[in-house]
């Protein structure tokens, strides 16, 4: 276990507000989490109601985060992982199925929110090998995030930035690209990019919904257009088959033939 852990107090509870849904709760319901309270859950369910296909959507991302990481490892050799907006722990999160590959991996997470916090312990297990790190900081502050991971993660040897479901949170799109160019140019040769977020012009239902949740006083997430969220990976080297739907990259041999949804990623290595 590294060292730069902030450990949740009684300030994190106090500032946790269950009076107003968050999306990094209402994902967790989504996912058949418990870490929840009604007022995400009736956020959930209506917005279920008018798009029941939500579920779906979250339980590819996760889905296309565990595929993307098993590549990381297995394929590309990667044991350093720098996880941004990692949200409430639930199954196969980055550093369960890192170093169950490679037991040597070492994680930090990244997130802003007195929930998470309240529940870092339960991200920080890792194995006698590597290290898990949890980092209370805001993507918004890309530099004080890079100062920080920089305690458990060597900066001379790749890294793979993990930013799944959380650039959609930064409301100006031009920011969300000078956050990710920020964060990557920090990055060493052979570093790794991983985005994922919900897609705009794809699902007109999935719009409407995602449009009625940012009008309801929650914290709002902005779809992106799929042209949005392939420009993150500029001056990258896509991993094949480039950025997609998330049930579309590389899909489990095993698995059901899949159905494409309003939710698009890709990987893409820093020369």
């Amino acid at each position: 276990m590294s060292d730069p852990v902030t450990n949740p107090g009684p300030a994190a509870h106090q500032k946790i507000d269950t009076s107003v849904p968050h999306s990094a709760r209402i994902w967790n319901y989504w996912l058949g989490g418990k870490d929840n309270y009604p007022v995400d859950e009736e956020a959930g369910d209506a917005y279920t109601a008018v798009f029941p296909g939500i579920v779906t959507i979250a339980r590819g991302s996760r889905a296309f985060l565990r595929r993307n990481i098993t590549y990381l490892v297995a394929e590309a050799g990667v044991r350093q992982f720098l996880d941004i907006g990692t949200g409430l722990p639930t199954a196969d999160n980055t550093h369960e199925v890192a170093q169950r590959i490679a037991p040597e991996s070492r994680i930090v997470y990244v997130d802003n929110d007195p929930m998470v916090l309240a529940h870092a312990r339960a991200l920080l297990y890792s194995t006698p090998e590597g290290a898990t790190a949890y980092i209370d900081s805001d993507v918004l502050d890309p530099d004080s995030v890079l100062r920080d991971a920089a305690r458990t993660l060597d900066f001379n040897r790749p890294i793979a930035l993990i930013l799944s479901n959380i650039l959609g949170h930064v409301a100006d799109y031009d920011q969300a690209r000078s956050i990710v160019t920020r964060l990557m140019d920090a990055l060493p040769s052979g570093s790794y990019l991983s985005v994922n977020d919900g897609s705009r012009g794809v699902d007109p239902g999935f719009e409407e919904a995602q449009d009625a949740y940012n009008e309801s006083g929650a914290v709002p997430y902005n779809l992106r257009t799929v042209d949005e969220i392939t420009a993150y990976f500029d001056g990258l080297e896509l991993v094949e088959p480039g950025v997609v739907s998330v049930p579309l990259w590389r899909p489990d041999a095993d698995s059901p033939a899949p159905e494409p949804v309003a939710e698009h990623g890709g990987l893409a290595r820093k020369p």
